[in-house]
């Protein structure tokens, strides 16, 4: 006997709509389901541009790789607008920096912390660089302005990310030692920024 469907699933509005807010009743949104949530985007996105303000410690419960992937795309293709392409030494520093944060937390924590969520927050927290790679569009930044906006951003990426790989491992008192090698990672994104690499400017 054919299987008889009742009239219970109905369109709550055109089909495009499944694209956003919801298609069907009871079906979450096609790109929720992708993983792309943007109200956790901009929650994570304001977490990194407020560093000082309190992180919540649940708050890579749902880590994601939209926003992370988002953020890394634009530094390339800014970088790429002022004639640096850096976009393999980006993946290259990208992927050896975040092994090695990732195998240096389990080491110093005792709770543990996957890689996804690693990439997550590391992907996160490089917003105020993709800032300079921005500013690096307009200007030269092989100068003076460069080394301070360089520095800036090395210290505010490395502040959110530290703040929030203790704030989710509960590590309070080993900031310092998480700090220090998510530090050197962003100084390298920084000097991909400022310098040309791999080939005469």
């Amino acid at each position: 006997m054919a299987p008889q469907y009742g009239g219970n699933i109905q369109p709550v509005g055109p089909w495009w709509t499944a694209f956003g807010t919801g298609g069907f009743e009871g079906e979450p949104p096609l790109l929720e389901e992708l993983g792309i949530n943007f109200t956790h985007i901009r929650a994570k996105s304001m977490t990194v541009l407020n560093p000082f303000g309190r992180v919540d410690e649940h708050i890579m419960d749902d880590a994601d790789l939209a926003g992370p992937l988002l953020f890394i795309l634009c530094f390339g293709m800014f970088l790429l607008l002022s004639g640096k392409p850096q976009f393999g030494y980006i993946y290259g520093v990208g992927l050896l920096g975040s092994m090695s944060v990732y195998m240096l937390l389990n080491l110093m924590s005792e709770t543990g912390i996957d890689a996804y969520r690693v990439v997550s927050v590391l992907g996160y927290c490089l917003l105020p660089m993709v800032g300079v790679g921005a500013v690096s569009v307009m200007v030269t930044l092989d100068g003076l302005l460069g080394s301070i906006l360089s520095i800036i951003s090395i210290a505010w990426c490395t502040y959110a990310a530290s703040g929030i790989f203790v704030a989710v491992l509960r590590m309070s008192d080993q900031r310092l030692l998480v700090a220090y090698p998510v530090g050197l990672l962003y100084g390298c994104f920084a000097l991909l920024s400022v310098f040309h690499v791999g080939g005469k400017k």
